[in-house]
């Protein structure tokens, strides 16, 4: 059976989009994080399970279609396309949230330090240190949209990828 070579392959071209996509948005983050100082708050974790979960979950679906076994691949591919459907969706509450919509959960606010247990003299010390990110306050924003706001259209373009992936692979005969 001849079969198309992988990069010429439709599905393969679309889940290579969505992995590098997803790469490049979960990258981005921890680099806003961790180089620029803004830290996530806990709505923001959350949304980041469905691009550690994606990242490996797309690479496999690419290597199982360079493997020949579409089918696999395409069940793959769908599973973590609606993973990002699914991460679409929080992103929108969270941008709500931002947008002061609707409320946020009780977690919307955490400590970045952890308190160490009381004591007389450093409770005071203890508390000026610890700050507070909320997850109702969006703490940048580019063209007006929040990181939580981009994380729908980058989740919901991953989302779209995977699942032309997904309809691509299952077509392979």
């Amino acid at each position: 059976m001849s079969r198309v070579r992988p990069e010429n392959d439709p599905a393969y071209r679309a889940g290579g989009f969505a992995l590098a996509l997803a790469v490049f948005a979960i990258l981005t983050a921890l680099g806003f994080e961790h180089l620029g100082g803004l830290e996530p708050c806990p709505l923001c974790l959350q949304q980041r399970y469905a691009f550690y979960v994606g990242i490996p979950g797309l690479f496999l679906g690419m290597v199982l279609l360079a493997a020949e076994c579409p089918r696999t691949a395409a069940v793959l591919f769908l599973a973590v396309g609606l993973a990002f459907l699914a991460n679409t969706g929080l992103g929108a509450y969270h941008a709500g949230v931002e947008w002061k919509f609707w409320p946020g959960p009780d977690t919307c606010a955490q400590a970045t330090e952890t308190l160490k247990p009381l004591s007389g003299g450093n409770l005071l010390n203890d508390l000026s240190k610890a700050r507070v990110v909320r997850c109702d306050e969006a703490p940048w924003r580019f063209l007006g949209i929040s990181f939580a706001g981009w994380n729908v259209l980058g989740s919901f373009i991953i989302f779209v990828a995977a699942l032309q992936a997904a309809v691509a692979a299952s077509r392979i005969r």
